[in-house]
């Protein structure tokens, strides 16, 4: 292994993500247990976590599959102990699950913002409140990775609440990387821009889909395999000295010019 390959390993990790039943959560899965971490698929579809837990252990690699709700306390408080006793202490978080709502200002409903707000927002933090507190504990240093959005970062169309919640989740990322600044837990954030995933299924076909990516140097989505780079520097020991961050990966997107 070379001094490049060490410094971006995930030997010796322990990894949770959620979201890990599609996407850019089963995409990470993947990702992470490649480059050698145990990896704790988690998501409320149970069949589709085993199917990718499986999958990584087919390949070599090291994946249990945990059913988790990350609108339940309970279920968040659960999921952090059943992967301590089957694997050990977590030491890296990927908060890649989030639901997503379309509308306008003021189309949005009272149900519509409050659900996103629990999973999107207080799920994340739950995950990594539960995250924190065990590792502080077990005196051990760790990684918060959480997956936010471009729409967090400039005001966009159509995502009143998304981009709302998402750009809540940018500040709560700044603001657990401060609060943990000396217990050696890092927290980073990744913020994709036009990635065809489930979640946004058919827009990219749509007339204002293409007239999105049309705006975009590489004329096209990105691939969820462009997003291992940031992944894997932000959780491994090559991203040390980086905290508090929140990394667009996105073609250019927040910068371009109207």
């Amino acid at each position: 292994m070379s001094n490049v390959e060490k410094l971006f390993s995930m030997q010796g990790k322990i990894a949770l993500v959620t979201g890990a039943a599609s996407g850019m959560g089963e995409r990470f899965a993947h990702t992470l247990a490649d480059a050698g971490a145990t990896v704790i698929c988690a998501a409320r579809r149970a069949d589709r976590i085993e199917a990718v837990a499986a999958s990584i252990n087919q390949a070599g690699g090291k994946a249990i599959a945990l059913p988790l709700d990350i609108g339940s306390t309970a279920s968040v408080e659960a999921v952090f102990d059943a992967a301590e006793k089957q694997v050990g202490t977590v030491n890296v978080l990927i908060n890649a699950a989030a639901q997503l709502d379309f509308g306008l200002f003021p189309g949005i409903s009272d149900e519509g913002w409050a659900n996103l707000l629990n999973v999107n927002l207080t799920g994340t933090m739950r995950m990594a409140r539960a995250f924190t507190e065990r590792l502080i504990k077990a005196e051990a240093t760790g990684s918060i990775i959480n997956i936010t959005s471009v729409t967090g970062m400039q005001v966009m169309s159509g995502v009143a609440t998304y981009g709302s919640i998402k750009a809540a989740i940018n500040h709560l990322t700044k603001q657990i990387a401060r609060d943990l600044f000396d217990k050696g837990i890092r927290c980073n954030a990744i913020a994709p821009g036009y990635f065809q995933t489930e979640m946004v299924s058919g827009y990219f076909e749509t007339d204002a889909g293409k007239e999105d990516i049309s705006r975009l140097p590489p004329k096209r989505q990105g691939r969820v395999e462009e997003l291992d780079g940031a992944l894997l520097l932000l959780a491994s020991d090559a991203g040390s000295y980086i905290n508090g961050v929140v990394l667009p990966v996105d073609a250019g997107q927040v910068i371009q010019p109207h």
